[in-house]
């Protein structure tokens, strides 16, 4: 993207404007109480790759999906007992909850790093509620800023590090809280908290009662579960052998620009004319078509370090290690 994003402040028109920019998988920067978000369609692949090229994202870690409420979470998260507690206590405002997606999640695969999980939040901010209202769906955003930059708690901040990145800005003005939110996982009656921010422990401990406290995730050692934690991806049944120049008997090809476009067998091209927000786009869903049953193996074919390349390598790198 080459142009200075649209800078406007927060209104009836300024929110309209944003949701079409949505809706046509673009990217806009927005207020919560925590810090500026930038979103995406949380449900389009394409949408949300536009995402990690602008903030230039060396990995491919879950984002969370911003809803307006509780029933619209539900739609797309499976909820159990603890969950709802949290969510009836603490939303709309700066909790996170990862809970276990819904057969019929419509969440992009790469928004959830190709997980079975999903993290989402209801933000307390009238400009994040009337924005996602406006779109009627879930909005994917992690903070509005480069990746390993501060994060950004004004449009101004937003501005000089994305400016010429993404599509619109909402001027909300200064940011509540600050920091980013708590993020909590609900999964097989397990209630950990993964990153420490807007609500205390103790507040979280208050709500679930002596029963169910609440544990720091220890998994330390593999890939995000969730946005500030570690644990693991969805990690292929088949090996992956990357850089693959030739393929082998009964392997499956990845491929990317064509490069191994005379494999007879099960292939599927990550972007045939070499474009890595595509491939990003289409990263996870491809990997799992290829995992089939009778494949042993998927040879992958280079993709270049520069740009989104350098997230796509690294997700493949981790599928790719021993297990």
């Amino acid at each position: 993207m080459n142009h200075k994003a649209e800078l406007a402040p927060a209104g009836p028109e300024s929110i309209a404007s944003a949701a079409q920019i949505l809706r046509g998988r673009g990217l806009v920067a927005f207020p919560t109480e925590t810090v500026y978000g930038l979103g995406a369609d949380a449900t389009s692949d394409e949408a949300v790759a536009g995402i990690y090229a602008a903030k230039g994202r060396p990995g491919f870690n879950p984002l969370i999906a911003h809803v307006p409420d509780l029933a619209s979470a539900q739609i797309h998260g499976a909820f159990n007992a603890h969950a709802i507690a949290l969510a009836e206590a603490f939303w709309p405002g700066p909790l996170t909850l990862v809970v276990p997606v819904q057969p019929d999640c419509k969440v992009s695969l790469l928004a959830r790093a190709g997980l079975d999980t999903l993290a989402l939040r209801a933000p307390d901010h009238a400009v994040a509620q009337a924005l996602l209202r406006a779109l009627g769906g879930p909005v994917a955003a992690p903070s509005a800023n480069r990746s390993g930059r501060v994060s950004p708690t004004t449009a101004a901040h937003v501005l000089a590090d994305l400016g010429e990145r993404i599509d619109m800005i909402i001027d909300g003005g200064a940011c509540e809280v600050g920091v980013e939110s708590t993020i909590v996982s609900c999964l097989d009656g397990d209630v950990r908290l993964l990153r420490p921010g807007g609500i205390s422990r103790e507040a979280i401990e208050a709500v679930l009662g002596r029963a169910a406290p609440v544990a720091d995730h220890a998994d330390k050692a593999s890939s995000p579960l969730a946005p500030g934690m570690l644990a693991s991806h969805y990690a292929p049944r088949a090996q992956v052998r990357m850089n693959a120049a030739h393929v082998g008997p009964g392997e499956a090809v990845l491929d990317f620009a064509s490069q191994l476009q005379n494999h007879p067998g099960l292939r599927l091209d990550l972007s045939p004319n070499g474009n890595l927000r595509e491939a990003a786009a289409n990263l996870f869903a491809y990997l799992r078509q290829l995992d089939a049953p009778d494949v042993g193996s998927i040879a992958v074919a280079p993709i270049p370090m520069s740009g989104l390349g350098e997230a796509i390598n690294d997700r493949l790198n981790r599928a790719a290690a021993p297990r």
